[in-house]
């Protein structure tokens, strides 16, 4: 096969999703408010996933922020949202109740635009981050352990490969 025989058919979307055990009102808050957001994802927000929200969220360590506009939030079960001004694109997360005390987190991301090698190097990191967004979420919630993996998933400075 050579470069020239690869063709996208269609858009790829991000899906990613992790079983977390604990309720699905504790998980969802988790996503939902910045206090808790902050322990395992982004550094700082302005603000708590509300409706109608225009939020900015900040990964310091790496001198980076996005613009968040809320769009539907369903308390317990759904955060709908766009982001990154330049290429937007669509996240919702699904909290889905699994037996008693369980959820399983859904992500999907859709809406990206560029060149085929563009969208498909967009789409793989985002599938990367949203698994260790829901790693560091999971060993939070059910275990109190802070994971620095969104810190540690680059090579740091310094560090020639």
């Amino acid at each position: 096969m050579t470069v020239d025989d690869l063709r996208l058919t269609h858009i790829p979307d991000v899906t990613a999703g992790m079983l977390i055990r604990r309720p699905a009102c504790e998980v969802f808050q988790a996503f939902a408010d910045p206090a808790v957001t902050t322990r395992f994802w982004f550094t700082k927000s302005t603000g708590m996933m509300k409706p109608g929200a225009v939020l900015r969220w900040d990964w310091e360590m790496f001198g980076v922020s996005a613009q968040v506009r809320v769009q539907e939030v369903e308390e317990n079960r759904r955060i709908r949202f766009t982001w990154d001004d330049e290429n937007p694109t669509t996240v919702e997360f699904r909290f889905v109740p699994w037996r008693e005390e369980a959820t399983y987190v859904q992500v999907t991301e859709s809406g990206f635009s560029g060149s085929g090698d563009e969208v498909v190097a967009r789409v793989a990191d985002a599938t990367g981050g949203y698994y260790q967004v829901l790693c560091a979420a999971k060993a939070l919630l059910e275990h109190g352990v802070v994971l620095s993996v969104v810190l540690d998933h680059a090579p740091p400075e310094g560090l020639e490969l």
